[in-house]
């Protein structure tokens, strides 16, 4: 292997107090004040339920800005809660164009679009199904000016596509896997669907399917992953990790994972044509965060493993994403948490060299906190938050304009899909 720079030294810019949010949350990240920087949102989820089969709703939220002030809370949290096993059904995202983040969510079998400054409710409106809410989708169906529509679903079987007078486009079944991913391949300002193993219209019409995959899709990325091609693809991370063109020709197969539980695109590598997919395979599955093993992997645009991380540690259920812009660097990074086994949060370069190790332990977000164009990571634990820069950045800098969400930011899933786009 190669290295391409020095380690970095994490530096810590702020250390901010969780605990009133309550045990088991998830942090979102938006701009809910419109001041210009991202706010932080703790999110809990219900407790008494089987997430390998039923959907959460939100139990309580709570915001707080950069210096840890809390904004509102909604609900109250319990000492109870469900675990992170699956996703949490809420969003930050612009909804109705008004310049400013609302926070979209269910709770109490009710979809909730909530003003991001105040919590305070904006709409409601009931539910297609009382299990449509395992995650919130945020699409472009019926051809906008921007994304309005919204495709709920339940764990594994079925979703529904409403507009945004939450009326029933269309609804779905198939094996629709954990976080479909919707995007404009066409060209007609009109998202298609890759539901799970299904390709749908923008009307809800399977187009083609992926008949010979087992288990579900775990995640999806879109991109022009191959050199030389000119319209987006699509490889989606399963029981093995598969690169179809849009229109459903397969492209290549990579078969030697056990379970491909995670994958990112990227520019991980200089001296390799088109874009990398790095990958998570899980190898061995425990009964606890140490019992078991998986290992991060790296294809390049063709398939071909370049290489393969043999871990001594043990730990299979690592999470891993595409980072830039962390530090000066021009590649793309990997960066991974959730590992295990005392190996804490870091970044990866496309050598397999570590780039950044974080000195706490725990779930991370990351993006640009204050628009200067470099992306800061946040480590938290029960709670917790500890925020990181590869160098310092003055976190009270506020532009006074809004940080509208990016589609990464809106499409927020424990099974991180995404886009890597010219």
């Amino acid at each position: 292997m190669t290295s391409t720079q020095a380690e970095i030294e994490p530096v810590l810019l702020r250390k901010l107090d969780l605990l009133k949010s309550g045990k088991n949350c998830k942090m979102f990240l938006g701009d809910l004040t419109g001041d210009g920087r991202m706010d932080l949102l703790m999110v809990q989820p219900d407790g008494g339920i089987d997430d390998r089969y039923v959907p959460h709703q939100v139990e309580a939220m709570t915001a707080f800005d950069l210096e840890g002030n809390i904004l509102w809370q909604v609900g109250t949290p319990s000492k109870a809660p469900g675990g992170p096993g699956s996703d949490y059904p809420v969003q930050i995202y612009d909804i109705d164009g008004d310049g400013y983040n609302e926070v979209l969510c269910v709770m109490e079998k009710q979809f909730y679009i909530l003003d991001g400054a105040t919590g305070q409710t904006k709409k409601s409106y009931s539910l297609p199904n009382e299990e449509a809410h395992d995650c919130i989708i945020i699409a472009n169906l019926t051809g906008n000016p921007f994304p309005q529509d919204i495709i709920l679903k339940d764990r594994y079987h079925q979703m529904w596509a409403l507009n945004n007078e939450f009326e029933l486009l269309w609804t779905h079944k198939g094996n629709i896997g954990h976080f479909p991913w919707v995007f404009d391949f066409n060209g007609d300002g009109k998202d298609e669907v890759m539901a799970g193993y299904d390709f749908l219209s923008s009307d809800g019409q399977i187009l083609w399917s992926c008949h010979d995959l087992d288990d579900h899709a775990d995640c999806i990325w879109v991109g022009k992953i191959q050199s030389g091609t000119s319209e987006n693809q699509i490889v989606i991370g399963g029981s093995v990790t598969v690169l179809y063109d849009w229109k459903g020709n397969e492209r290549w197969r990579y078969n030697d994972s056990i379970e491909s539980q995670h994958i990112c695109l990227g520019k991980f590598r200089n001296d390799l044509p088109g874009l990398q997919i790095a990958g998570l395979d899980r190898i061995i599955r425990g009964s606890s965060y140490s019992d078991g093993r998986d290992g991060i992997f790296l294809l390049d645009a063709n398939g071909q493993e370049i290489w393969k991380e043999n871990r001594v540690t043990g730990g299979w259920l690592t999470i891993i994403d595409t980072i830039n812009n962390w530090d000066d660097h021009d590649l793309d990074y990997i960066i991974a948490y959730r590992r295990g086994d005392n190996v804490y949060p870091t970044i990866y370069d496309g050598y397999k060299n570590v780039v950044t190790t974080f000195p706490k332990d725990g779930y991370l977000v990351f993006g640009d906190l204050t628009g200067n164009e470099k992306n800061q990571v946040i480590i938290y634990d029960q709670t917790t938050a500890y925020v990181y820069g590869s160098e310092y950045i003055d976190l009270s800098v506020k532009s006074g304009r809004t940080q509208l969400q990016s589609k990464r930011s809106y499409s927020v899933t424990l099974y991180p899909g995404g886009e890597y786009l010219d």
